[in-house]
Order: structure tokens, then sequence, then C-alpha cells
């Protein structure tokens, strides 16, 4: 008989969870202004909240911890994962930062400017919010199919090469270069194919522009392209990472994703203009260009997990136990966003809750009553976290309303993933009960979903 799906490694140190009451987590959900962000971590039994930061490290990685160099300049360890990024990316230039929001501040303080119009495929949060905060305009180009969370394409995160030419037709003066999201998070954890990278990378030279690569889970979108698309089912992860980079000017990462650490990023290029150009920002809102915002030995850990995180087996583990919770949704007859991503469930709110009006937030509310149910984080990907146009002050009602459900990395068994499921059909189960959802008492100008105060309604 065929052997079954077994994890590609083994568990070597544990850390408890404690289950908690309903009228526990009644209590808390309201001290927290029903925002899940405000909820302590001991107050959650089984964390979805996000992937970022949140992934077990491996033995090799803390190995590499104590090797790290804290020299202020010059470190050792920088070298180390430079070396590393060079050999995943081609980029030559590297600057670390603490995180993929500082990179983007660091990369976009030199490049964006007010008028500015970054086309891109579903810019995630602090990206959108990075780009619009210096007075600019983030213009959505993705693919109308990502939209229809029940369509079963494979590369649901793709850039529409029609409104990108459309978009650099009619403002490629004020382009300062094309963001594409590898996975596209926003629409789902969605990848987008090598095809669609070629296509951007052909528009951009036809309008002599630049091209950013937002790579939090680039090994994700490698291996979807290696088990996906037509030509590459024998090329190895970093095979593939080197033609996707190929494509591209430079890149942005968020390492707490892909890198499985639990801080750091960096920016990368192939052009010494935009080095020295970001070098320019780095030094006052990081640190110094050989640690940016990061120790020594974060910088090793680093360089130990996007080496370890770009090999198939290390992927297919992870992708395997997010496709499990996918199955089990099938089972209960749950919609979410089709085909199923790398690193999280999109359950379509809007499909789940259709007695909760959207000016009442399904996606938040469908998350609330997951927390409720079995102490269960997830995090709303939806009306809340769009924000307000930054001109009329409008909510934005105009895309997915999303609970993500993100598996953290070489953390959580099948079986927490059972519960996952098993609370989720119960809240559906009775989905016809909830007619209400929250609004807004508080919220901040620009990414408000991070400290935004609800009122259950």
């Amino acid at each position: 008989m065929e052997l079954p799906f077994a994890e590609s490694w083994r568990i070597k140190m544990v850390e408890p969870i404690k289950k908690s009451t309903r009228e526990e987590r009644e209590k808390w959900m309201k001290e927290a202004d029903y925002n899940l962000f405000q909820l302590r971590s001991e107050q959650v039994y089984i964390d979805c909240l996000t992937d970022s930061g949140t992934g077990a490290m491996s033995d090799r990685q803390w190995a590499a911890v104590m090797m790290g160099d804290e020299s202020y300049a010059g470190s050792s360890s920088f070298f180390h994962l430079k070396e590393t990024i060079n050999k995943i990316t081609g980029f030559e230039y590297v600057i670390p930062t603490h995180q993929g929001r500082a990179a983007e501040n660091v990369l976009f303080s030199h490049l964006v400017k007010a008028g500015s119009v970054v086309p891109g495929n579903s810019h995630f949060d602090t990206t959108k919010g990075h780009i619009e905060s210096r007075k600019a305009t983030a213009l959505d180009c993705t693919i109308d199919e990502a939209k229809d969370t029940q369509l079963e394409i494979p590369f649901k995160g793709n850039v529409d090469p029609k409104k990108l030419e459309k978009a650099l037709a009619e403002h490629h003066e004020n382009v300062p270069f094309i963001i594409v999201t590898i996975t596209n998070n926003t629409a789902g954890g969605q990848p987008v194919s090598m095809q669609n990278l070629r296509e951007v990378r052909a528009i951009a030279d036809k309008y002599g522009k630049r091209v950013v690569l937002d790579s939090a889970r680039f090994a994700e979108n490698a291996y979807f392209i290696k088990t996906r698309e037509e030509g590459y089912a024998d090329k190895t992860i970093k095979e593939i990472a080197l033609e996707m980079f190929s494509l591209a000017d430079g890149m942005t990462m968020s390492a707490k994703k892909d890198g499985i650490v639990n801080m750091g990023g960096f920016i990368a290029t192939r052009h010494e203009d935009w080095y020295e150009g970001a070098k320019r920002f780095c030094i006052p809102f990081e640190g110094y260009l050989t640690y940016g915002g990061m120790n020594g030995r974060d910088m090793e850990a680093l360089a130990v997990g996007l080496d370890e995180n770009t090999e198939f087996d290390n992927l297919e583990t992870r992708i395997h136990q997010v496709e499990f919770l996918a199955g089990l949704l099938d089972e209960y007859g749950i919609p979410y966003q089709r085909p199923v991503g790398g690193h999280a469930i999109f359950v379509d709110a809007d499909k789940v809750l259709t007695k909760v009006p959207k000016e009442e937030f399904p996606a938040q509310t469908l998350a609330i009553e997951l927390y409720l149910e079995a102490g269960v984080r997830g995090c709303e990907i939806g009306y809340i976290l769009a924000d307000r146009d930054p001109v009329t002050r409008e909510n934005r009602f105009g895309g997915l309303d999303l609970l993500r459900l993100c598996v953290a990395r070489r953390v959580y068994t099948d079986n927490h993933m059972r519960v996952i499921a098993a609370a989720l059909k119960n809240v559906f189960d009775r989905r016809n009960e909830i007619t209400r959802g929250v609004e807004i008492v508080w919220e901040s100008e620009l990414m408000r979903h991070f400290t935004v105060k609800l009122r259950k309604l």
C-alpha cells in the first residue's frame, strides 16, 4: 500500500497552550474592543492571526544564532547573509532592515513621491499604506478572476497585462516602479506564474520602468510554479527563485515569512543607483548598512532559513498542511478562496455571513465568532483592512471580504487543523442566526485594522 504523507521534520521542543471557556473569551473580546490584534497571546488557543514571525526555527538556525557577530560595522554575519541572498536572488546590493514594512519605508522614501502612481497586484496593507501616506496612488492591476473565490485557476495572483499596459500608458511619467507581490496575499495567498512575470517584464521594458517584487512568500510562489506551471516540474526551488528574480530589478522582503525567523527583512537590487538612494534612508531609519535593523545572530539565522526554505521537502510539508485544512473545509461546505494558497485559508465571509450587511464588516464578525467558539484567532483581510479612500474618506467595499486563517510554519499539527475546521463548522452551521456585525468606534487614518476599536451590534 502507498505510504501516507508525513512531515519532513520531527519535533524537538514543545510549548504549552491552554484552552479557555466561552465566558472568558467573551470578556476578553469585549476588553479588546472586538479587535483580535488587541488580545493577549495567552488568551488564544490556536493562533492563526499571521504567519509572520511565528514559525519555528530549525536546529541549524538555533545553532547559527550562537555564531552571530554583533559588530556595529562590518559584521561577518551580514556578509554571510548577503552571500546567501546573492545566490538565491542574483541581486548584488543588499540592505538589511528589521522587517518587511521597514524595507518598504526605506526604499519607498527614495522612490515614491507625492503624485506617484504605483501599479501592482493587490498591494498588501503596509505596501499600500507606505504609498498612500506619501500622497501617491496604489493602482490595483490584479486579474478580475481573483474576485471570484470559487473559480479554480492555478495562478489567481497574476497581474492583468491589459490593466498594467493601460496604467503605464496613462501614468508612465509618474510611475516610479511596478510592484508584484509573490504570492498575492490580499487576493488569498494566490501565486503569480513565471509567464506572468515575463509579461510584466516586457511591459516594464516597453515603458522603461523597473520592477520590484514584494517577496515575503517568494519560496511558496516558486513551489506553485514547480507544481502548477508547465516546464518547471524538474527544476529545483532555488532554480525557479533565481529565474523569478531575474525578471525583476529589486525586492523588498519580510524575512519573517519565508525566511522563517522571528524578526528581520531586507532590500535587494541589481541597480547601484537604487542602492545608493536607499542607503541615505537606511542609516537614519534602521541603522548602519551592515546591520540595518537586525542583530548579527538574527542575520545568521535568516541565512540558514532562506537556504532551508528554498528546498522542496520543507515547502511541501508546509503547503500540505494548509491543503489538509482546506480539505476539511471542503467536507463541511465552507467557501474559501480557491484554489488554496500557500500560507493560509481565506474564508469568503460574504458567502458565509450572508445576513450581515457589508457596512457591518462580515469578515471581522466571522473572526470574532470563531474566536468566541474555540479560542482560534484569525485575521480580517477585507473591508476594515482596505481603509478609507484617501480622497472621499468613504469605506472601500470593492474588494473581497475574507477571514484569513494563517498556518504558522512548523508549529501546529494536523490535529490543530481539525480543531480549527470543527470550530469554523460550528459557526458555519449557525450562520443564519448571525444577522448583525460590528461598527467602528475609533480608527486611525492608515492601516486602521491593527488598532481599530469596534462595538458589537
